[in-house]
């Protein structure tokens, strides 16, 4: 069986050691059905699309600047009025009259504003475009946490197998040792071993115990990590198998792509331009502003005068607006705006430098992965070797049971180590894959519909008026 693994390690730990709690079987849970699971129901990646469609509003939001803006006025309640006019009294010596009116009207009346906005400094224009970037960042982000939970996925799914495949090499080390124990006590029965060889045999036994009960913990977390991550319960898991041929075939061509397309990088060069266009946003500040205001009005008994019955007033006025001084304020929007454009081209920077570090690092451990199945799976063969010769030592005299204990530990730590090994082979590949940046659902050929954050962009960008969202809340 071993013989068989060292040549298809790519098959996943449970195959090689061939237990049985985790046999391949019709209803068995698949790597990739738990990327399935984990890409529609993981809440943190639902929330960062829910994130991304609210960013998509920033767009219609700065558009808005092109519109006009409507306004409609209505008015009408009850007053009472009193006046009293003096007349006469222009020539001196003349009678002075004083006459006072006074009663009570209801005035109304009903209006309309339109506002058209023809120039702010190319702010709306900068405004849309700064949306845009936005919104390509978000979704840039959003395909890094795409990444992030397809990853931990991978990683909880795999976990789980090593984790159960651990458990059951450790049960069935349990097994053994209460064997061996039993034929020292008779060997001790018959005078062929001492004391000290049953106390060395329930001694191993009880440390065997211990780590059952290690195995059993690490399992229960493991269970619940998947669960987490993936969103249902775990059953029977199949062998996970390496991605590799998804990945560049040199390390300069992963870090290349990687530095070029990696969503990371995407993101912070799409901030680059956001921050680049809110440098022009502010200064259009500085800039004149042309509006256009259409007016109509319509009252009836006049709020001021008892005498008037009906008013109608209607306007067409242009308001051209230039800014001398406003205290400064402009001025320092405009050089924080600069800082903070220096500052995301500093982040751009660092996420190339962090991403070409990421894939040197993860090369560096998918090849030291491939390296140790070979030498895990020779370190398990040669310990079952030693423990057989071992046994047949210690039957004729020459060996004692302490050397059969300790060869059987041996052998236990190999396999754990072959298991952890073969999973480490499984999630490094995955590892690579996300720190290229080519960890999606299309390149791993899942089937599953991918969740295009564009749908929504188109939906709501050119949206006049409404407050439902498209999927009607």
């Amino acid at each position: 069986m071993l013989r068989f693994c060292r040549h298809r390690v790519a098959i996943g730990v449970i195959a090689c050691l061939g237990l049985p709690f985790a046999a391949v079987s019709a209803r068995a849970d698949t790597l990739e059905g738990a990327l399935i699971q984990a890409y529609q129901n993981n809440p943190s990646l639902n929330s960062q699309r829910a994130g991304v469609r609210a960013i998509d509003e920033g767009v219609p939001q700065a558009l808005a600047g092109y519109r006009p803006r409507v306004t409609v006025t209505a008015n009408g309640g009850e007053q009472s009025l009193s006046s009293t006019a003096k007349t006469g009294g222009i020539v001196p010596g003349a009678a002075v009259t004083y006459l006072t009116q006074s009663g009570y009207n209801a005035p109304y009346g009903a209006g309309a504003t339109i506002t058209q906005t023809l120039f702010n400094g190319f702010q709306t224009a900068n405004r849309t475009r700064q949306a845009e970037s936005q919104v390509l960042a978000a979704r840039a982000t959003l395909r890094t946490s795409e990444q992030t939970v397809l990853l931990s996925a991978a990683t909880a799914y795999m976990n789980l197998l090593r984790d159960g495949a651990i458990l059951d090499l450790q049960r069935r080390n349990v097994e053994v040792l209460q064997e061996q124990l039993r034929q020292t006590r008779d060997r001790f029965n018959v005078g062929e071993v001492t004391r000290t060889d049953v106390a060395q045999a329930e001694s191993s036994l009880a440390s065997g115990r211990s780590q059952v009960l290690s195995a059993e913990s690490n399992y229960a977390a493991s269970m619940a990590t998947y669960r987490q991550v993936i969103g249902v319960n775990p059953g029977k898991l199949a062998p996970g198998t390496p991605v590799d041929r998804f990945s560049p075939g040199s390390l300069p061509a992963a870090v290349g792509s990687a530095t070029a397309t990696h969503p990371a990088v995407t993101t912070a060069q799409f901030n680059v331009d956001a921050a680049l266009l809110a440098v022009k946003v502010a200064e259009g500040a500085l800039y004149p502003t042309l509006s256009v205001t259409g007016q109509v009005q319509k009252n009836f008994m006049s709020a001021s005068s008892l005498n008037i019955y009906e008013s109608y007033s209607a306007s067409v006025l242009g308001q051209l607006s230039i800014p001398i001084y406003q205290g400064g304020a402009e001025y320092s929007a405009v050089r924080q705006a600069k800082e903070t454009l220096g500052q995301r081209r500093l982040d751009f920077d660092t996420a190339r430098d962090t991403v070409r570090q990421g894939v040197a690092q993860s090369w560096g451990q998918l090849d030291a992965a491939k390296a140790n199945i070979d030498a895990t799976t020779a370190a398990v063969q040669a310990s079952e070797i030693a423990l057989n010769g071992v046994r047949e030592e210690a039957r004729v005299g020459q060996r004692t049971t302490y050397d059969v204990l300790v060869a059987q530990q041996t052998l236990v730590n190999a396999r754990v180590s072959l298991v952890t090994a073969q999973r480490d082979r499984v999630v490094a590949s995955y590892t690579l894959l996300a720190a290229v940046g080519r960890l999606a659902p299309e390149v791993l050929g899942l089937r599953v519909p991918v969740y295009s954050p564009v749908v929504h962009y188109e939906q709501v960008r050119d949206s006049w008026a409404g407050v439902r969202i498209p999927d009607g809340r």
